[in-house]
């Protein structure tokens, strides 16, 4: 059990560094000698970085990361590749807040509140950033710097635990994860904000920071409500790590938020008066499914068994040997507890906060292991980051990124010039009803509604991608508005490629 065992804590003050090695309390442990060396008992390495980690070399590593995950967010944006309705939801709700409104997000409903949805205030902080840039690639951006500044904070630490080249090796590692390549394919989601939150509450967990992981810790409750969890989480690691009042006050503030924000803040917001996401664990297809059932499913799938393995993979299997792992275990917990196989294996964003924490375990494991008894564990321990790093590389050749070395990547198909032409065709100002294809284009200046979601309003425009994959292939767009909405009339005003723009000929009805 030498991986769990936690760092010198004689007491509160963190051990000092003398000529002679780390002094905790009044014994003075070697650097040069082993655990077994030192009063013949078995004494862990201490958890405090020793080695230096200039922040340039990571700054320069970070801006490379950013412009490549923007790159490549915009090149699928300016190509109308969104996979989701997610970056136009969150940009309605940025512009609503830029405008001092309430969040309201038009796209999941007229007049929808959305954090009756999910509680994530903190992209409020988005504002100035969109008083500047109001656009959703705004946000496309925001979501790159978020995750390359992680990249600085994760190498940084890893350089300073381990030393060496370490640091930028995991850097490379880290950046080409394939959990964060994957959240920058699906758009932007507030997770970005919680990836370098994580990332420095781990970092002051190695470095015994205490009072910094409480203080990065309570932001996260704002970045998305099952997030309390995690807190909580980290406040049963610090009672671990011997900091036990400080542990169990923030183990309980971590619960009491996640009660507060699914139990009453969320059903207070939604108009149904519920948190809607149980239903993911208590559904599956509209029958429903027991806790025991779904307790005993957790494992059902090769896909969650894959996505487990490359979890750990991605460190070289290192990140077992430290009790930083355990942070993983709420995010895991309700994803395999979900019926919704999208949480289930390494595609979308969910998995973007895992990264920081398995590559910050990594660098513990590694460090726990050179101090181990067992020979091959410290030859094994002295190549995992070279294996991570080779790991990271050999796994991007099947990610989102290698798109960027293909020189297809950064032409205009016919596609994109038919959605353009369809996008000139809707004015500024009109309220539109559309699908994924053009919604994040238009949220900037019109108000949008998802298509078929927006019954009564009869919109201005229906603007729709035929080939967009729906159930039922549409033959007669203009039949199709109509049925939308009854109460209106439409009439085609252009068509272009797959792309087809409608406009209401009758007046507003008088609910409309």
């Amino acid at each position: 059990m030498d991986g769990l065992v936690g760092p010198c804590r004689a007491g509160p003050a963190r051990p000092a560094v003398t000529s002679e090695g780390f002094r905790c309390g009044g014994t003075v442990l070697d650097l040069n000698q082993s655990e077994t060396e030192t009063s013949g008992e078995q004494v862990p390495e201490p958890a405090v970085g020793t080695h230096q980690a200039p922040l340039r070399p990571y700054l320069v590593a970070a801006a490379v990361l950013c412009a490549l995950y923007f790159l490549y967010a915009y090149l699928r944006y300016s190509h109308f590749q969104s996979p989701s309705w997610d970056l136009g939801i969150f940009e309605q709700e940025v512009r609503a807040y830029a405008g001092f409104d309430a969040p309201v997000v038009d796209i999941k409903g007229p007049g929808y509140l959305i954090l009756g949805d999910h509680f994530s205030p903190v992209v409020a902080l988005l504002v100035p950033l969109y008083w500047i840039w109001p656009s959703a690639v705004a946000l496309l951006f925001a979501q790159a710097a978020l995750f390359a500044g992680s990249a600085v904070i994760v190498g940084r630490t890893v350089q300073q635990i381990l030393g060496g080249r370490s640091g930028l090796c995991v850097t490379v590692a880290y950046g080409l994860s394939w959990g964060l390549q994957e959240a920058v394919k699906a758009d932007f989601h507030e997770i970005a904000f919680a990836v370098p939150l994580l990332a420095l509450v781990c970092r002051a967990l190695l470095m015994e920071r205490w009072r910094a992981v409480v203080l990065w810790s309570l932001p996260l409750v704002l970045v998305k409500e099952d997030l309390g969890v995690t807190v909580a989480v980290v406040g049963l690691l610090l009672a671990l790590y011997g900091r036990r009042l400080q542990g169990f006050l923030l183990a309980a503030f971590g619960v009491f938020a996640f009660a507060l924000t699914v139990l009453v803040l969320i059903p207070a917001a939604s108009s149904a008066g519920t948190y809607d996401y149980w239903k993911k664990i208590e559904e599956n297809g509209g029958q429903e499914v027991s806790l025991l059932d779904s307790v005993l499913g957790v494992l059902d799938s090769s896909v969650k068994l894959e996505m487990l393995v490359f979890l750990v993979g991605i460190t070289a299997f290192m990140a077992l040997r430290s009790p930083l792992v355990l942070l993983v275990l709420p995010t895991l917990g309700w994803r395999l507890l979900s019926q919704d196989s999208n949480h289930w294996g390494m595609v979308w964003h969910y998995s973007a906060i895992l990264m920081p924490v398995v590559f910050l375990a990594m660098a513990d494991g590694v460090r726990r292991s050179r101090g181990s008894e067992r020979p091959w564990l410290v030859s094994y321990a002295n190549v995992a980051v070279p294996v991570a790093v080779a790991v990271a590389v050999a796994l991007t050749q099947h990610l989102p990124l290698r798109d960027l070395l293909r020189p297809e990547t950064y032409r205009a198909d016919a596609r994109t010039h038919a959605a353009e032409e369809a996008l000139e065709a809707i004015p500024v100002g009109a309220r539109v009803e559309t699908d994924i294809t053009l919604m994040a284009h238009l949220t900037g200046d019109r108000t949008v509604y998802w298509v078929g979601g927006a019954p009564g309003t009869a919109p201005d425009v229906v603007a729709i991608n035929l080939d967009f994959g729906w159930s039922r292939p549409i033959d007669d767009p203009v039949k199709y508005a109509q049925q939308l909405h009854p109460e209106a009339r439409y009439r085609v005003t252009r068509e272009a490629g797959s792309f087809v723009v409608m406009e209401r000929t009758t007046p507003v009805p008088e609910n409309g």
